[in-house]
């Protein structure tokens, strides 16, 4: 059920539980945007907002931090109404309206092509997600938008590395930062050291208006959902196995693996660890 508007908690009117949750959300936020560089001064920065709990936490966190942040940036938050029956289309203008902030809304009719080509039971993230990418890139163009930011967390890097693992034979994830094959796009992940259930948490303490995602968030046969309960089985069982997977994402050794483009074999060079 979505929230009514005017119940969404101002920042200067936080709860104490609130407000410690929000200092550690923006000092996570805080030092992922630092690792890697994500945003620089004079960036202007599209953040993708669906209507789900991700993104709503990455714009107020973003806001939070654009005051305090050692360089001067710019935000817009753009959403794409991809014309899902029932959306509805109100919720994102009213609450960007009441907040205060720039946005674009962007109507494409995404959900006829994707109901078209995908055939009725098999998952339609894969076809979604590309049409989602193309739109956003061209809008990002128009906007003059020199990042884009997604509400990607640390919990689905970790699921992307095992889906690449277990099921397309790749040792690969979602990059905090990264840059668009034509080298025209920037795509940045503010949230990447952000753990899901504290940005849940975090989006029912701030009352945001949540919309449910009936295109692919409803289907229950995504390999994603069987990958997040492994993960969440394991670190039930194995505490800590969850903060090791992502530990071992910025602790890749290329000589202990079998990849001969990242490691020179032949000549035995790069060290011996």
């Amino acid at each position: 059920m979505l929230q009514d508007i005017r119940a969404i908690q101002p920042l200067s009117n936080l709860t104490r539980s609130t407000e410690k949750l929000h200092t550690r959300l923006c000092r996570m936020m805080g030092r992922a945007v630092a690792d890697f560089s994500m945003i620089e001064e004079g960036d202007r920065v599209m953040v993708c907002l669906s209507g789900g709990k991700d993104s709503y936490g990455m714009l107020d966190i973003l806001l939070s931090l654009q005051s305090r942040a050692p360089v001067s940036y710019e935000l817009i938050a753009v959403n794409l109404d991809q014309k899902q029956p029932g959306f509805p289309g109100h919720v994102l203008p009213d609450y960007l309206t009441n907040l205060g902030v720039p946005f674009h809304i962007e109507e494409r009719d995404t959900y006829s092509v994707v109901k078209r080509l995908i055939p009725e039971g098999e998952t339609t993230c894969s076809l979604c997600s590309r049409l989602r990418r193309g739109i956003l890139y061209g809008l990002a163009e128009r906007l003059g938008a020199t990042k884009i930011a997604l509400g990607h967390h640390r919990n689905d890097i970790m699921e992307t590395l095992l889906l690449n693992l277990l099921f397309n034979g790749t040792l690969k994830s979602m990059p905090p930062k990264l840059r668009s094959d034509d080298g025209q796009h920037v795509v940045i992940r503010p949230l990447a050291y952000v753990k899901e259930a504290e940005l849940a948490r975090y989006a029912e303490l701030r009352n945001f208006p949540i919309i449910p995602c009936d295109l692919c968030g409803s289907q229950e046969n995504l390999k994603r959902k069987e990958v997040k309960a492994l993960l969440q089985e394991w670190d039930t069982r194995y505490p800590g196995s969850g903060d090791s997977v992502f530990a071992a994402l910025s602790k890749v050794i290329p000589s202990h693996l079998l990849d001969r483009q990242l490691f020179d074999f032949h000549a035995n060079q790069g060290p011996d660890r």
